[in-house]
């Protein structure tokens, strides 16, 4: 990068916050389809039969690539080498798609893959679509942290010496309307329509996205241009062996680590948040989204506001640190278990929000202050890629430690779906009446969806143990139930409203029966969240470490971002 000495076009507010407001919205659609699989956990389970470790793995393996092929280094080092521009144009095309891949993997694979599987090292035995779907994720993976570090660096381009934290905040205030998006109305839009609907709206987001980076090109080209007749000042090209001095900077791992911490105990929590809102606190699942989405929806407004207080007042390690203890404490208090009201709940995750405005607004803005500009794509790359080997761990942990804590509850949803498929059978072949398959699939995932939300919404019972309960006879008797309620409903040969009606009556007849048994198909996330605990607690650790360091070695991270108001300060 080189500085302007003369007036360039970044002078002007409105040429900068447009660039601004332009390149942000290239992250909308990724924060969208970030949270998409995750927020639909009760629809997968029931509609394509994924577990909880199946979720998990998918979910991690948005940084497949990224971490164990280095993709994110190479993306900084292609940032650094080949500009903002280049750079951005392939990663969001790469998050297209991917997010393509993803949709075939869970709507159109052929049925002889659909009965094969894949062995991976660590996480073992997978189903090929879990497998295409997680392969899809991690390919829209590489092109969204690559787009991440891109838009960091672009925003410093226009921003550096102004508004730096503002505008950062404003960038993530702007993807992280896609996180809320994707939070409230993903599961909605699945129990309404089916499990696909919105991953479809996420690949028509990334197209947009697509567009939206080229229009941002256009101005980026107009700002080297009004800087072409423009005296600047050279420094010199970026070198693969500066990366020596970034890993070696203290300070910088610092950062890296509490970022990875922070993070690691908001964005996977937020992947799971839905479904343990709606077994935890018992929230209809149409509304359980709303809750986590506060979340993201508090920091639109938040993270600008601390960037812009960071900006004028400094204290960016001060702020660092009061927001890992917010994150701390509410972890805390989410895993006690007799908390368990959803306004409690609902008040947990505006604190939450309020952390996780006040940790990005400074810890981005301060990683300049640490490294020369000309080695920032390399920097915010290997933040990333650190940030990324938690985005990949984590997930993939919490999915195998829910799994094993709750080993009954996936079979127990299979069972309920397996005896309403069977009913269905039965019913429709004794009247000679068929639909398609898309039609009849769609009934009996919402049918089971119906009792298995019935029963998670409606009762707190004390699950009963699974050696005392006949799984054979419990079928048996549910269809039995089943095929008595049908006896009562008039069908209509293709008709969807008998289709429907039967799937009704089908959820009414199972309802009483599993509540009766006690069958467990309740998720209990006590030791899920006791990790978000640890993680925690290690966050306010390297955040006290990071404001010793900068004490030490005078990095600024307490000082102003403005120019002036800096050399201001200092001179006092």
């Amino acid at each position: 990068m080189t500085e302007a000495i003369q007036k360039s076009l970044r002078e002007s507010p409105l040429a900068r916050w447009t660039a601004m407001v332009v390149v942000s919205l290239s992250m909308f659609g990724a924060y969208y389809f970030n949270y998409v699989g995750s927020s639909i956990k009760p629809i997968l389970e029931i509609a394509l039969g994924w577990t909880s470790k199946d979720v998990g793995t998918y979910t991690g393996s948005y940084g497949w690539f990224n971490v164990f092929f280095l993709m994110l280094i190479f993306s900084g080092l292609i940032l650094d080498k080949l500009g903002i521009r280049v750079t951005g144009l392939g990663a969001t095309a790469m998050m297209a798609i991917g997010t393509a891949l993803n949709y075939w993997a869970m709507t159109a694979m052929p049925a002889h893959m659909l009965a094969q599987h894949v062995t991976l090292p660590l996480v073992g035995q997978l189903p090929m679509q879990v497998f295409m779907s997680c392969l899809g994720f991690a390919i829209f993976g590489i092109g969204s942290e690559a787009t991440g570090i891109t838009l960091s660096k672009a925003i410093v381009k226009w921003f550096k010496g102004k508004e730096l934290a503002l505008a950062m905040g404003l960038q993530m205030s702007i993807a992280r309307l896609g996180t809320a998006l994707a939070l409230a109305i993903s599961l909605p839009l699945a129990i309404k329509f089916t499990y696909s609907t919105p991953i479809l709206l996420a690949f028509v987001l990334m197209l947009l996205g697509l567009v939206a980076f080229i229009t941002y090109v256009i101005m980026d080209i107009k700002l080297d241009k009004s800087e072409a007749n423009i005296e600047i000042e050279e420094e010199e090209p970026f070198r693969v062996k500066d990366i020596l001095s970034i890993v070696n900077n203290k300070a910088f791992w610092y950062i890296a680590i509490l970022c990875v911490l922070f993070y690691g105990a908001v964005f996977p929590f937020l992947f799971f948040a839905p479904d343990f809102i709606i077994n935890k606190y018992h929230v209809a699942p149409k509304l359980a989204g709303y809750i986590p989405a506060l979340l993201p929806a508090g920091t639109i407004i938040l993270t600008p506001l601390f960037g812009y207080i960071y900006d004028r007042k400094g204290k960016g390690a001060t702020i660092m640190i009061i927001g890992a203890v917010m994150l701390l404490l509410v972890h805390v208090f989410l895993a006690v278990p007799f908390l368990n009201n959803w306004i409690f709940a609902a008040l947990m995750i505006i604190t939450l929000g309020i952390a996780f405005s006040l940790v990005p607004s400074a810890m981005w803005p301060s990683v300049p202050k640490i490294i020369p500009e000309k080695k920032l794509g390399t920097a915010y790359a290997v933040i990333f890629y650190i940030q990324n080997i938690g985005l990949v761990v984590i997930p993939t942990l919490l999915g195998i430690v829910l799994t094993m804590s709750n080993p009954s509850v996936s079979p127990n949803k299979a069972l309920i779906k397996s005896s309403i498929e069977q009913s269905f059978h039965k019913v429709l072949a004794d009247h000679q009446i068929t639909y398609s398959k898309k039609d009849l699939q769609i009934a009996i995932d919402k049918s089971t969806g119906n009792v298995v939300d019935s029963i998670v919404e409606n009762t707190f019972y004390e699950p009963a143990p699974e050696k005392n309960i006949n799984k054979a006879v419990l079928k048996q008797t549910l269809i039995q139930n089943n095929l008595d309620a049908a006896g009562h409903i008039t069908l209509a040969n293709g008709s969807r409203t008998s289709l429907l009606a039967l799937g009704t009556a089908f959820a009414r007849a199972s309802y009483p029966t599993i509540k009766e048994e006690k069958l467990n198909i309740t998720y209990n996330y006590e030791n899920d969240i006791l990790i978000f605990v640890l993680l925690g607690v290690l966050s306010v650790i390297f955040g006290f470490l990071l404001k010793a360091e900068d004490k030490k070695k005078g990095y600024g991270l307490e000082l102003p971002n403005m120019e002036k108001k800096a050399k201001a300060i200092e001179a006092d």
